[in-house]
C-alpha cells in the first residue's frame, strides 16, 4: 500500500513544489529588482488573491472529477469515467473565461480592496493585467493534470509542471533584467509557460497512451454530473477561495496597521507557505486516487492502511519543516529580498505565523480523506470552518487586543490550525473510521 501511495506520490510531490515556481521564481526575480524590489514584492503579493481564486476553480472542477474518475476506474466504469474528465474540461473552460473577463473589468477597485496604495498599484496591475490573458491555460494544465494523476501516471503529471517550471526559470530572468521589462515581463514569462504546460496535458490525454481519453463527445454537458463534480470539488474550491478572503483581509489590515513593508513580509510568508505544503499537498494527492480506488472496488482494509500512511507521512513532514522555520527564518527570507528592515521585522511574525504549521498537516488528511471517499460536505465544512470562522475574525480582532498590532494578524494562522487541524481530523476518525470498519464486515460476510 505504501508503495502505491509512494509511487503516486513521490512524482507528484515533485509536480506540486514544481508548480509552486511558476508564481514563487517570479517573487524571488521581483523581490530582487534594483531600486523597487520592496514595492515591486508587495505589488505581486496584491495580486495573490486573484491567482488564488483562480486556482480555486481549477480546482473545483479538476480536483472534483479525478476522484471521481478514480472511482469508477476501480469500479470498471471506464465510459462514466471518461464523461466525468469531459465534463471537468467542459467546466474548466467555461469558468475561465467568466474569470477572465470579469477579473479584468474590475481589477482597479479589487487592487485597491486587497489593500494597494499609490505606490504598489502599478506594480499590481502591470502583473495582473498580463496574468489574467493566461487563465485559461492556467484552468487547463492545473485543473486537467489532476485526470493524468488520477490514471496513475505521476511522472507524466509531473512533466507537466516541470516543463513550465523549467520554462519560467529560464524566461523569467530574460524578460525582467535582459529586456526590461521588469514585473510585466514576470507575467508574460509566466503565461508563456503555463501554455506551454497545458498543450502537453492536452496533447497526452488525447493521445494513445492515456487509458481514458478526452473527446468531444464525453464533453457534452450532463447536468447530473457537472453537480456531482462540483459538489465534490466543493472542498478544494472552498480552501483555495477562503485561502484568498485570508489573503485578503490579512493584507488590509496590515497595510493599515503596518504599511507596505508588512504587506511585503505577508507577500514573503505566503511563498514560504506555498513551497513547505507543497510536500504534504503531494502525499494527500497522491493517497487519493489509491483510497478511491481501493474505496470502489471495496477493498476496505487497504483504504485504512493508505489513511494511516497518508497521515503519519503529512505529521512527520510538517514537524520537520516546522523545526526548521523556526530555527531558520533568515534562509527563506534571504530567497525573496535582501531589504534589511524588511527581514529584521520578517524574521519574529514567520516565526509566530509557523509555529502550528504541523497542525495543519491533519487538516489536510482528513480533508483528503473526505474527498477521496466521496464526502464532500465534511470537507467543505472544515474548509470554511478553518479560514472564515476561525482565522477571518481573529485577523480581525487580535491586532486589537494588548497592542498586539500586526503581531496579531499573524498569530492568528497558528490558533487556526490547532483548532481546525484537530476538529478535521478527530472528526474524520470518528466518521470514517467505523464505517469502514463495518463496510468490511459486510464485504467479509457476503463472500
Amino acid at each position: 500500500m505504501a508503495k502505491n501511495i509512494l509511487g503516486l506520490a513521490v512524482p507528484m510531490t515533485l509536480a506540486q513544489l514544481i508548480n509552486v515556481l511558476y508564481s514563487v521564481v517570479d517573487r524571488i526575480y521581483i523581490g530582487h529588482i534594483p531600486h523597487a524590489s520592496a514595492e515591486a514584492l508587495t505589488g505581486i503579493g496584491l495580486c495573490l488573491p486573484v491567482i488564488t481564486i483562480i486556482s480555486a476553480f481549477a480546482n473545483l472542477f479538476g480536483m472534483g472529477g479525478a476522484p471521481l474518475c478514480s472511482i469508477a476506474r476501480g469500479g470498471h466504469e471506464e465510459e462514466r469515467a471518461e464523461k466525468v474528465m469531459g465534463n471537468s474540461f467542459f467546466m474548466l473552460i467555461l469558468s475561465g473565461v467568466i474569470l477572465m473577463a470579469a477579473c479584468l473589468i474590475f481589477r482597479r477597485p479589487l487592487l485597491y480592496l486587497f489593500g494597494a496604495s499609490s505606490a504598489t498599484y502599478g506594480y499590481a496591475d502591470q502583473y495582473i493585467t498580463v496574468y489574467l490573458i493566461g487563465t485559461l491555460f492556467v484552468m487547463t494544465s492545473l485543473g486537467m493534470n489532476n485526470f493524468i494523476n488520477s490514471q496513475g501516471f505521476g511522472r507524466i503529471g509531473m512533466l507537466t509542471v516541470l516543463l513550465g517550471a523549467v520554462l519560467n526559470i529560464i524566461l523569467d530572468p530574460l524578460f525582467i533584467f535582459v529586456f526590461g521589462m521588469g514585473v510585466q515581463g514576470a507575467a508574460i514569462a509566466t503565461v508563456i509557460s503555463q501554455g506551454a504546460s497545458a498543450a502537453w496535458v492536452l496533447k497526452f490525454l488525447t493521445g494513445k497512451k492515456a487509458l481514458l481519453k478526452l473527446s468531444r463527445r464525453s464533453m457534452k454537458p450532463d447536468l447530473s454530473l457537472i453537480k456531482e463534480i462540483t459538489l465534490l470539488g466543493t472542498s478544494g474550491f472552498a480552501m483555495s477561495v477562503t485561502n484568498g478572503i485570508v489573503q485578503i483581509v490579512c493584507n488590509a489590515v496590515l497595510a493599515r496597521s503596518g504599511g507596505d513593508l508588512y504587506v511585503g513580509i505577508m507577500t514573503v510568508i505566503n511563498s514560504v507557505r506555498e513551497i513547505i505544503t507543497m510536500p504534504v499537498t503531494g502525499l494527500t494527492s497522491g493517497a487519493q486516487p489509491v483510497i478511491g480506488y481501493n474505496y470502489g472496488a471495496g477493498c476496505y482494509r487497504r483504504v485504512k492502511d493508505a489513511i494511516k500512511f497518508m497521515s503519519a507521512g503529512c505529521i512527520v513532514f510538517s514537524v520537520i519543516v516546522w523545526a526548521l522555520l523556526f530555527f531558520e527564518p533568515r534562509f527563506f527570507l534571504h530567497l525573496f529580498t535582501q531589504e534589511t528592515e524588511l527581514i529584521g521585522q520578517g524574521i519574529p511574525a514567520m516565526r509566530v505565523y509557523f509555529c502550528g504549521i504541523f497542525m495543519m498537516a491533519l487538516q489536510f488528511a482528513g480533508q483528503a480523506v473526505s474527498v477521496a471517499l466521496n464526502r464532500p460536505k465534511q470537507a467543505v465544512f472544515f474548509s470554511i470552518f478553518r479560514k472564515v470562522i476561525i482565522v477571518v475574525p481573529l485577523t480581525l480582532i487580535l491586532p486589537m487586543v494588548g497592542n498586539l498590532g500586526t503581531m496579531g494578524v499573524f498569530l492568528a494562522e497558528p490558533v487556526s490550525n490547532v483548532i481546525g487541524g484537530t476538529a478535521c481530523f478527530v472528526t474524520m476518525l470518528i466518521t470514517v473510521w467505523p464505517m469502514l470498519r463495518e463496510e468490511k464486515s459486510s464485504a467479509v460476510r457476503n463472500e
